[in-house]
């Protein structure tokens, strides 16, 4: 089956339906618990600008490299999503982390678990492999360990070293948020999506600034701010997962304005 999503495709799926966005509300930012896990201080979410994102696939090495993700995975996969203005656009997916994700749901022994900062876990050692939150998400954001990953990873060094162990064969893998750097930052007094020690792997490394990460509950937080202020998508919100990425789409005036 082909990755190719057109813009039409895209659009259908976040809900907008057009390719102007006068039609759309202004997405309000959400901190509530997830899946009735009570809320902790933080509520993180990121906001991927479509109109920025050149297809360029940094954020995926540099992810694979971080979180030592096997060759033949995505954890942050970017597609192609058609054109505006004879320009191409990309759809970046992450996992969604969803408030209420049907992966956590359908995990009988509760491996996929809802962090109090609004973060979807995977504990590993409880996993069975039964791969049900694999075919529960509607973003495909989830990929199976069909063998053990030995030997070198080639997107290290050049995009960055481990700072995670590898998943174990048989079960699924998916991003995380990078959330050991969330939490070693937070420890050290860094603020997440400010400091590039505490903020997601794939944030940093996008040399346009596409992907944005903050902290719901911060009203001064670059995420807060883009999400009261412009028009915001989130994929399949009619499924009502409510899912923590946000997405400013691309217009045409986007690119006119560049070529000015």
């Amino acid at each position: 089956m082909s990755t190719k999503i057109k813009r039409r495709d895209f659009l259908k799926i976040a809900g907008a339906g057009v390719v102007g966005l006068a039609g759309l509300q202004l997405m309000r930012p959400d901190a509530h618990a997830s899946g009735g896990v009570e809320a902790g201080e933080h509520q993180w979410a990121m906001v991927i600008d479509q109109s920025k994102c050149t297809g360029c696939g940094q954020c995926t090495l540099s992810c694979r490299a971080h979180n030592d993700v096997p060759p033949d995975i995505s954890w942050n996969e970017v597609l192609p999503a058609g054109e505006v203005e004879g320009h191409q656009v990309f759809l970046a997916r992450p996992c969604m982390h969803c408030e209420n994700a049907p992966c956590v749901e359908v995990c009988m022994v509760g491996a996929s678990y809802y962090r109090p900062d609004g973060i979807v876990m995977m504990d590993y050692d409880k996993c069975i492999g039964c791969r049900y939150c694999e075919v529960a998400c509607p973003y495909q954001a989830r990929s199976f360990n069909w063998q053990k990953f030995e030997g070198d990873n080639p997107a290290v060094p050049e995009w960055g070293q481990p700072e995670v162990d590898r998943r174990p064969r048989g079960v699924p893998e998916k991003c995380s948020f990078c959330y050991h750097r969330i939490d070693r930052g937070l420890e050290h007094g860094l603020t997440p999506g400010v400091d590039p020690a505490a903020t997601p792997a794939c944030t940093v490394t996008c040399p346009t600034g596409a992907r944005i990460f903050g902290d719901l509950n911060d009203p001064e937080s670059e995420v807060s701010k883009i999400i009261h202020s412009q028009h915001t998508v989130r994929l399949r919100d009619e499924l009502g997962t409510a899912p923590r990425v946000y997405y400013v789409l691309a217009t045409p005036e986007d690119f006119k304005e560049a070529e000015a």
